[in-house]
């Protein structure tokens, strides 16, 4: 594990509410609400004379809580580089879907 992903580990367990941060989704039975989940997205390169000069990557973010109008999503939005993705409800579960470059 990279510090990097650790120091976003832990931002995000530091959220006012959230139980527990996880990086990819563990068997639905561990699982506490309200929570977030969290993978590697999407990795992006810019390039300078042919040579990689900045890497950059976007994790999804996924707050998952009971509460239909909880304040979890939008601690997480209003982290710098995010950006609100779509919102689905599964089994009373309401999901908010974020794209983070962390």
């Amino acid at each position: 594990m990279t510090d990097r992903y650790l120091e976003l580990q832990a931002l995000l367990n530091g959220i006012p509410g959230v139980t527990k941060a996880w990086f990819q989704e563990p068997s639905a039975n561990s699982m506490t609400y309200p929570c977030i989940i969290f993978k590697l997205d999407r990795r992006d390169t810019t390039h300078a004379d042919n040579l990689p000069y900045r890497r950059t990557k976007r994790y999804q973010v996924t707050v998952i809580d009971r509460n239909p109008l909880s304040t979890i999503p939008d601690a997480v939005h209003s982290l710098p580089q995010c950006a609100f993705d779509r919102r689905f409800v599964v089994s009373g579960l309401y999901h908010d879907v974020f794209n983070l470059y962390f």
